[in-house]
């Protein structure tokens, strides 16, 4: 599990939040690209479903990993979900990345 110390979310609960990432980023993962080993750019399917559930995931994830840093940038077939952590969370980052490739590996491509 990519989850640090540092989250707050009961331990119970981790694995619906991953199932919740797992899901989003089987239906909506388009691409992906690591731009820097502290910043992570998705770019996801556009609509407003999508963004709706994005917005709503990572601000529940905030809440409880508050080091996490998600941008959003809507275009009319995509929508850029940039994320950022501190370098001391790059390994988090690795995490996220590499559970966003197995439940989407086409958006290696």
């Amino acid at each position: 599990m990519w989850a640090p110390d540092a989250c707050t979310l009961p331990t119970e609960e981790r694995p619906l939040r991953v199932a919740e990432f797992d899901d989003l980023f089987a239906s909506a993962l388009r691409g992906l690209d690591r731009v820097d080993p502290t910043h992570l750019r998705l770019t996801l399917d556009g609509g407003a479903q999508v963004e709706e559930t994005a917005r709503d995931l990572t601000a529940r994830e905030t809440a409880c990993c508050s080091f996490f840093a998600f941008a959003f940038t809507s275009g009319d077939e995509e929508l850029v979900l940039d994320v950022e952590v501190p370098a001391v969370h790059a390994r988090v980052l690795d995490g996220l990345a590499a559970r966003a490739l197995e439940a989407a590996p086409r958006a290696a491509s």
